[in-house]
């Protein structure tokens, strides 16, 4: 699993608690996929680098110094938990809320935080207009309406906050067109191994 993210974590690679609490998400993904449908992808290296790699680059991205970042995240239709718990174990003093609105993948969320026994992590099972919360970061991957969820995440994200998006190049210009103009955006970063994919984050003013 370490040579496999080793394009997404970055030269120095990922710390060994940090790999074993992948090693035993993914064991529950597997167990999980066969009876729910969490992810279409089956075979466990493309699990590895589609999910836990594009998860990781991001939260790299995000937080240049893991230790030392105690703010507050929201992942946004997160599913499986990508990119919400990668984001946690790179960045574990972060308080995250996995926002899910589906019982049974909020179910399994809840599985996975209890058994990686990740603290200041939490599961909101429903909408994201529903949590009534804003967060210093939110997250945002491969959900479906995404014209209509972004607006929706982006709401969520408090002034000075960031909002990260995981999409294909081809949406750029779709997403900035979506958000006002109090957000500034960096140039995305293209991510390793996928066709088209990028993380692109932007700064609310």
């Amino acid at each position: 699993m370490a040579e496999l993210l080793q394009s997404f974590s970055g030269n120095h690679g990922l710390p060994e608690n940090v790999l074993e609490q992948l090693g035993l998400y993914l064991e529950l993904l597997l167990r999980w996929n066969a009876r729910t449908n969490l992810t279409a992808i089956r075979d466990p290296e493309q699990i590895v680098t589609r999910h836990f790699g594009e998860s990781l680059l991001a939260a790299r991205l995000l937080f240049p110094q893991p230790q030392s970042s105690d703010l507050t995240a929201a992942d946004v239709g997160s599913g499986a938990g990508f990119p919400g718990i990668p984001i946690k174990l790179w960045a574990p003093k972060a308080m995250v809320t996995l926002l899910e609105s589906q019982n049974k993948k909020a179910t399994f969320l809840r599985e996975v935080l209890r058994a990686l026994k990740l603290e200041r992590a939490e599961v909101f099972c429903g909408r994201a207009e529903s949590w009534g919360q804003t967060a210093d970061l939110v997250t945002l991957r491969a959900v479906e309406h995404f014209e209509k969820t972004l607006p929706l995440a982006a709401r969520l994200v408090r002034p000075k906050g960031r909002l990260c998006l995981l999409i294909g190049s081809s949406q750029l210009d779709r997403a900035r067109g979506l958000l006002p103009g109090i957000w500034t955006w960096r140039d995305p970063v293209t991510i390793p191994m996928s066709t088209g994919r990028v993380t692109a984050i932007a700064e609310r003013c």
